[in-house]
């Protein structure tokens, strides 16, 4: 689609151009009678010279297409062409008494007289023929309206394109001022939409802020905000209202699962709890952030990543994991977020690493100015791959158990603090996961601290 404001500029060019040529069509057709009747005198004249020829004692008026043309044209056409003693008469018949004799002394020059009866007017005309003064009288012309048009726009040529530009000029300036016009209204109304909140799309744009050509636009979009953040209210209470409701089963599942006689069995029960209550915890931390219901406050992401590293340490000394902890410096390193909501978020990071980095002997939580990330040592994942692992319902590995849904509630909660989660891997080197925040701070000096189990 072209632009608006070039394609107004040009249909107000066009729309300009059009109007002064039927001014000026009109201009020359209705210009004063005497006016007319001086420029007819001309065209007519300026026919005749060119189709009189003189010979010796010869005048002869030749016929021409021009000539045939204005004899056509004019029924009652007369004139009367001489030089010197020499004379030819075309209409004789129709030729009233005149107030000059032949032959014609006077100045050379155009002009536009009345005949003797006062009835009727004629044109004369005399130029310089070498010696000669060719003098021409004609009566009763009708002129067509494109050759008076032609000699009008050929001896005015210069005030004509003088004219033509200064309008020419007004337009542009018009044109210019009004695209600016409407690109100033278009881009307001853009910046207004742009502010707006894509999580909470329910600041509408004023309509007293518009041009009026634009508040129909506005009143759609506006509506259509409306119902986008009446949709994402309904997903958010159905979140939070179904996190609500599992976290009573799974409590009661919790209890239950200690009667269990068999030890294997119901530390099996017990791991696969643990993990649906984390899950369950991460929804509902997420439709709290995303609902504004949870205050951000300053957190220390340093010891978060020390107590997370510490709860999975016997799980990874049971798969022969070393779980590490390297830092940038030491004391604490503060972000704005929601505690329980980071921390799910990292566990999730440590767990997957720990349930899907096959081969890997190492995993290290690094934490630096920019957040926290989480590298193991293992087989990494295949090219690619990285890019879906934060869509709902996608576990990176076909073999594995799990509903896909941790690393894409981690995005969410990242995207809630202003952050993001970065995956990089490289095949057969292992797989980076970071969290990164939008302020971090208080990095010192390299520590390194290991977590291991008893």
């Amino acid at each position: 689609m072209k632009s608006i404001a070039r394609t107004f500029a040009l249909s107000l060019g066009i729309a300009a151009t059009t109007i002064f040529l039927i001014m000026m069509g009109i201009f020359i057709w209705r210009y004063p009678t005497e006016e007319r009747e001086f420029r007819s005198c001309q065209v007519v004249a300026a026919v005749l010279d060119r189709a009189t020829v003189i010979e010796g004692q010869k005048l002869t008026v030749r016929s021409t297409p021009a000539l045939e043309e204005l004899k056509a044209d004019s029924p009652n056409l007369w004139y009367v062409v001489s030089a010197g003693d020499l004379l030819s008469e075309y209409g004789s018949e129709h030729r009233p008494a005149l107030p000059f004799v032949f032959p014609y002394h006077g100045p050379v020059g155009s002009s536009v007289f009345s005949t003797l009866d006062q009835n009727s007017t004629f044109c004369l005309s005399a130029v310089q023929r070498g010696s000669l003064r060719l003098a021409m009288m004609v009566g009763e012309p009708q002129v067509r309206f494109g050759r008076i048009a032609r000699t009008f726009l050929l001896r005015r040529v210069s005030s004509i394109i003088l004219v033509a530009l200064a309008f020419a000029a007004t337009v542009a300036i018009g044109s210019a001022l009004a695209a600016r016009f409407v690109s100033r209204g278009i881009e307001r109304v853009a910046r207004r939409a742009l502010a707006i909140d894509p999580s909470a799309p329910q600041g509408l744009i004023s309509l007293s802020e518009v041009p009026s050509e634009l508040k129909p636009l506005v009143e759609a979009l506006n509506r259509a905000f409306g119902e986008i953040d009446a949709y994402i209210r309904m997903q958010r209470r159905f979140l939070g209202n179904a996190a609500h409701q599992l976290r009573t089963p799974l409590t009661l599942l919790r209890a239950k699962i200690e009667d269990v006689p068999e030890p294997a069995l119901r530390a099996e029960l017990v791991r696969d709890v643990r993990r649906l209550t984390s899950l369950v915890s991460a929804m509902l931390d997420l439709a709290r952030l995303q609902n504004h219901a949870v205050e951000k406050r300053p957190i220390d992401l340093a010891q978060i990543t020390i107590e997370v590293l510490a709860d999975f340490g016997p799980s990874a000394l049971d798969a022969g994991i070393e779980l590490a902890l390297e830092k940038d410096g030491k004391g604490p390193l503060m972000v704005q977020g929601v505690d329980a909501a980071i921390r799910s978020a990292l566990a999730n990071l440590v767990g997957n690493a720990l349930i899907h980095a096959h081969g890997a002997r190492r995993i290290v939580a690094t934490l630096s100015r920019d957040g926290i990330s989480i590298d193991d040592d293992g087989a990494g994942l295949p090219d690619g791959a990285e890019h879906g692992l934060t869509e709902p319902f996608q576990t990176g590995n076909a073999a594995c158990k799990g509903a896909g849904l941790g690393l894409s509630i981690v995005r969410e909660i990242m995207a809630a603090h202003g952050g993001e989660l970065v995956i990089s891997s490289v095949p057969g080197r292992g797989t980076t996961m970071s969290l990164r925040f939008p302020a971090a701070t208080a990095p010192v000096k390299a520590a390194q601290l290991d977590l291991q189990g008893p």
